[in-house]
């Protein structure tokens, strides 16, 4: 993710967790106006990795109490990743009638901000058809009356994640002619033999990426599990027990995350597989080693789970810098 240049476009976060969409837009040159996150750790976490950001926490990071008209005119992109939990599995997929969908108030924020554009993402089970009802009645169906609006399946491999993991994305440009020309990020990266074209640079895999020792079979990281979702309080980012064959494979303990490596070393596990810390999940997620994650282990853990891989936020970013800026 190299830094690109500022391109004087303000965005404004919601949900935004541990930072990855934050991360993904400063580093593609835009200005950071505020972030809006109800948990205390994850706020602390944005408020220690950039002390200059306005960020609200807690109480103040509930966005159903905000009051967005303070921002009209002053964002150019809202983004934010409204709590996956109603549509994935861990969460039981019962789409609005959890409590904790919050897509209403994004959109809310939206029309009350009515920027120039907004990116919106979430798990890849909210674009089947299961939820194509819920999507058209309550995201694209209210957001199309004032914005062009795009939905598009993303796998964070494709840009250089070390990981299977998809997002949805749903980005919405309010002038038309600006959505015409916003172009779905371009893959860096390819995962296998071949490249998709010559431009494209060859994904690490997870244990590659790691820095471990060749044991004549590498393969991509199961999808990172949030340990704030399904069982709490535990320092393990299974998923599945296909994900469990995988790490096993890889001879990689996923359980019992250690809170930092040199504590990794000090307790092995018992079959000697290498075992994990927070700071190689981060890694794993694509965040950078000197992100600094605040609170309990499972807290850090819950906060990389549910973030955006920064790179793939990078791509999307850029990609609506790109159409705006033309």
């Amino acid at each position: 993710m190299p830094q690109t240049e500022t391109s004087g476009l303000r965005s404004l976060s919601l949900f935004s967790g541990g930072g990855g969409l934050d991360l993904g837009f400063e580093r593609a040159g835009f200005e950071h106006v505020a972030s809006y996150e109800i948990m205390e750790e994850a706020a602390q976490t944005l408020q220690k990795a950039r002390p200059d950001w306005l960020v609200h926490g807690g109480s103040e990071g509930d966005v159903r109490n905000v009051d967005f008209k303070q921002w009209h005119g002053t964002v150019d992109v809202i983004h934010g990743g409204p709590p996956c939990q109603p549509f994935s599995n861990a969460g039981r997929q019962r789409g609005h009638l959890d409590e904790r969908d919050m897509w209403p108030q994004f959109v809310r924020a939206v029309r009350e901000i009515r920027p120039a554009a907004f990116v919106g993402e979430n798990v890849p089970a909210l674009g089947s058809a299961k939820f194509s009802e819920y999507v058209a009645e309550n995201i694209t169906g209210p957001l199309s009356q004032n914005y062009h609006v795009t939905s598009v399946v993303l796998q964070a491999s494709d840009f250089g994640v070390p990981q299977v993991r998809k997002r949805i994305f749903f980005v919405g440009f309010r002038n038309k002619k600006i959505a015409n020309r916003w172009k779905t990020p371009e893959t860096t990266h390819y995962w296998g033999d071949a490249a998709i074209d010559d431009r494209a640079q060859r994904c690490m895999g997870l244990r590659e990426a790691l820095g471990l020792p060749d044991i004549g079979l590498d393969d991509l990281s199961p999808t990172i599990r949030s340990s704030l979702t399904g069982p709490r309080h535990t320092t393990s980012i299974l998923n599945s027990v296909a994900a469990q064959r995988r790490f096993e494979k890889l001879e990689i303990w996923p359980n019992g995350v250690a809170a930092d490596r040199e504590s990794a070393r000090a307790f092995l596990a018992k079959n000697g597989h290498f075992r994990l810390s927070v700071p190689d999940v981060a890694l794993i997620q694509g965040f950078p080693q000197d992100w600094p994650f605040v609170g309990a282990t499972y807290m850090t853990l819950g906060q990389i789970g549910n973030a955006v891989p920064p790179p793939l936020a990078y791509a999307v970013a850029s990609s609506v810098a790109a159409a705006l800026r033309k």
